[in-house]
């Protein structure tokens, strides 16, 4: 899968970025879960960005396809909004999640990509 590489081309990050998305199972998940964020349970995505000093974005997207429904355009969905993260991106908690500038974002890329 190419998501990654295709959104960072669309966001026009710096030559040399590259994200790695890993695909866990739902034990591997809670476990990084606690670690990342202190938080128990499984949750369906997590990104960590390794800025680097010439500029070029490195980073982590873990995704748990069990913490959601596991079909090709969440797949897509979950790799998008975890790179976007990487990328800076962030949303609130709650409601105004799906009305976030990052939502909307993602939402547009994933249905370039979906189709």
């Amino acid at each position: 899968m190419r998501v990654a590489q295709r959104v960072l081309a669309w966001e026009r990050a710096p030559a040399g970025s590259h994200i790695d998305i890993t695909l866990l199972s739902p034990a591997a998940m809670r476990r990084m879960n606690r670690r990342a964020t202190g938080r128990r349970g499984l949750t369906d995505v997590i990104a960590y960005a390794l800025p680097q000093p010439d500029g070029a974005i490195q980073g982590d997207v873990y995704i748990s396809p069990d913490a959601a429904e596991f079909n090709r355009e969440e797949l897509i969905r979950l790799a998008v909004h975890g790179t976007l993260h990487v990328l800076g991106y962030d949303h609130p908690d709650g409601a105004g999640r799906m009305r976030s500038r990052m939502w909307r974002v993602q939402e547009r890329y994933v249905k370039k990509l979906v189709r």
